[in-house]
């Protein structure tokens, strides 16, 4: 199997070691360096259907990009999109749901498929609307946040709160419910009128058994940061 690395504390790099005919996959130009044995081309993963969908889901770029060891062992460093740390994930006895822009890389045997959500967690929780990716099957799987990430372990009968905007990744295992972080009278929209006015807006309760990874810095106002570097928008 390909090793996974984390390579560097600020702004780190995912560094991947291959062996001859391993082969990984990753989102397009996350490729920074790579050694000549390895070979790097661009495919629409899944087919047309599927990239359509992921497009859709999570943002994710139509044709990502594949490299395979072909000529011998070789190493490849990629970086994410976000300016962030990067967290690795072992798909396999579980499958993972990602948040928008949160896929770095993974190895040949995980699948990113996409799922739908209900109509709260679509509209409200701001995970990928209707359509959200999971990924499946069996592997290495790199997702990055916004900042320094951080794992938490949900237990049964220990739920845990989340700010949305802070989400990178769960456990599919894991049952989630759009809520608000403060609680008041007025009924759910004035709950809502309250927790946009307390600066937290919406979030995700999490519970069950199983894994989420979440990130420091509000994915909300990094959207915010790169409109500000258009011409016209800051």
């Amino acid at each position: 199997m390909a090793e996974f690395t984390i390579t560097g504390d600020i702004d780190p790099f995912l560094h991947v070691s291959l062996k001859r005919g391993e082969k990984i996959y990753c989102e397009s130009n996350a490729m920074v360096m790579m050694e000549q044995a390895l070979e790097l081309k661009g495919k629409m993963t899944g087919g047309l259907g599927s990239a359509l969908m992921r497009r859709f889901a999570n943002g994710e770029s139509f044709f990502q990009q594949h490299i395979e060891a072909t000529r011998g062992d070789g190493d490849c460093l990629l970086a994410p999109t976000l300016p962030g740390a990067i967290e690795i994930l072992d798909v396999g006895a579980c499958s993972y749901m990602l948040t928008d822009g949160a896929f770095v890389a993974a190895e040949s045997g995980v699948n990113l498929n996409v799922r739908t959500q209900g109509l709260g967690s679509a509209l409200f929780g701001q995970t990928g609307g209707f359509f959200i990716c999971e990924a499946s099957g069996v592997g290495k799987l790199a997702v990055s946040g916004f900042g320094s990430s951080f794992a938490l372990d949900v237990e049964p009968g220990k739920d845990i709160i989340i700010d949305n905007a802070h989400v990178v990744a769960w456990d599919s295992r894991l049952h989630h419910e759009i809520s608000v972080a403060t609680q008041g009278g007025g009924g759910f929209l004035g709950q809502i009128v309250n927790s946009v006015t307390s600066g937290e807006g919406m979030v995700l309760k999490f519970s069950g058994r199983g894994k989420v990874i979440i990130c420091s810095r509000n994915r909300q106002n990094f959207a915010s940061w790169l409109l500000k570097l258009i011409p016209g928008n800051g």
